[in-house]
C-alpha cells in the first residue's frame, strides 16, 4: 500500500514538472509582450501594468493582421485537404489486407522518418521550375506533402478497429465504395479527425523552414515570418516579438479548447484500438 502511494506520489510530481516545463515559455511570452522595452527588469517577473504600445507594433510594423490572414488561409486549406485525402487513402489500407498494402504502409512510415531539411534544396529547385515560389498553393502542396503520412497513419489505424458489419450493411442496402465511406465510415472518424486537425494544424500553423524559402515577398509572409521580421543583423525587438507570438498563438489555444475533447479521445481510441 505504501509502495502504491509512493508510485502515486512520483505520477502526480512527473506531471507537475511536464506542466511546468510546458508553462514557461507561455509565460514569458505573455510577460514579455506586455512589459515596456524600458524597462530592464528580469524577463521571469510579470509587469505590474499592461503596456499594450507592443502589441500596436506587432500590428502595424510586423503586420501581425496580415500574416495571421495568410496562415489561416494556408493553414485551413492544408488541414481541410490532409484530412479529407488521409482519410480516403487509409480506408483502402486498413480494409485490404495485401503485401502491397504493407508495403505502402512501410513506405508512408518511412516519409515520415525524412527530415523535411534534407530535401529542401532540391524542393526549392522543382517548386522554382513549376511556379510555385510565393504562391499560396506551392506551400499548401508542400505542407500537404509532409503532414499526409501521419493522418494516414492515425486513420488507418482508426478504421481498422471499425466493425466491417457496419460497411456490408451498407452493402446489402444498395451504397457503393463511396456512399458507404463518407455515410458510414466518415462519421466515425471525428475523434481521431481532431486529433488529425490539431497535430498537423499546429504543424502547418508554425511551419517556418518552407516558408522562409518557399513565401520571400512580404505580401504573404506568414505568422513566423513576420515574428522572425524583429530580428535582424543590425537590431532586434525582444518585446514586439514577444507581443507577435502571442497573437500568433491565440488561434491555436481557442481552437484546442474547442476541440480538446475529441483530441484526448482520438488519442486514446488510436493507442487502444
Amino acid at each position: 500500500m505504501k509502495n502504491k502511494k509512493i508510485l502515486g506520489l512520483w505520477k502526480y510530481l512527473l506531471a507537475f514538472v511536464i506542466m511546468v516545463i510546458h508553462f514557461v515559455p507561455i509565460y514569458m511570452v505573455i510577460a514579455i509582450a506586455f512589459k515596456s522595452p524600458y524597462d530592464h527588469s528580469s524577463r521571469w517577473i510579470f509587469p505590474g501594468y499592461v503596456y499594450l504600445k507592443n502589441i500596436q507594433t506587432a500590428l502595424e510594423r510586423g503586420g501581425m493582421l496580415s500574416a495571421l490572414k495568410n496562415t489561416v488561409l494556408i493553414s485551413a486549406v492544408a488541414v481541410v485537404l490532409i484530412v479529407v485525402i488521409g482519410a480516403m487513402a487509409a480506408y483502402p489500407l486498413a480494409r485490404n489486407k495485401s503485401k502491397l498494402n504493407n508495403v505502402v504502409r512501410g513506405f508512408i512510415m518511412g516519409v515520415m522518418m525524412i527530415p523535411p531539411l534534407s530535401i529542401l534544396v532540391p524542393l526549392y529547385s522543382y517548386m522554382a521550375k513549376i511556379g510555385g515560389i510565393n504562391s499560396y498553393w506551392g506551400i499548401i502542396v508542400t505542407l500537404l506533402t509532409f503532414q499526409l503520412p501521419t493522418s494516414i497513419f492515425l486513420f488507418s489505424s482508426f478504421i481498422s478497429s471499425i466493425p466491417v458489419a457496419l460497411e456490408e450493411a451498407a452493402a446489402i442496402d444498395g451504397c457503393g465504395p463511396f456512399q458507404t465511406f463518407f455515410r458510414i465510415i466518415m462519421p466515425q472518424l471525428k475523434p481521431v479527425t481532431a486529433s488529425v486537425i490539431i497535430i498537423t494544424g499546429v504543424n502547418c500553423w508554425n511551419n517556418y523552414q518552407f516558408a522562409l524559402y518557399l513565401l520571400q515577398s512580404p505580401k504573404i509572409k506568414t505568422v513566423t515570418l513576420a515574428i522572425a521580421g524583429f530580428f535582424s543583423a543590425d537590431a532586434s525587438n525582444v518585446n514586439g516579438a514577444a507581443a507577435a507570438a502571442f497573437l500568433g498563438i491565440l488561434p491555436l489555444i481557442i481552437v484546442f479548447l474547442f476541440l480538446q475533447k475529441y483530441f484526448i479521445q482520438g488519442m486514446v481510441d488510436s493507442a487502444i484500438k
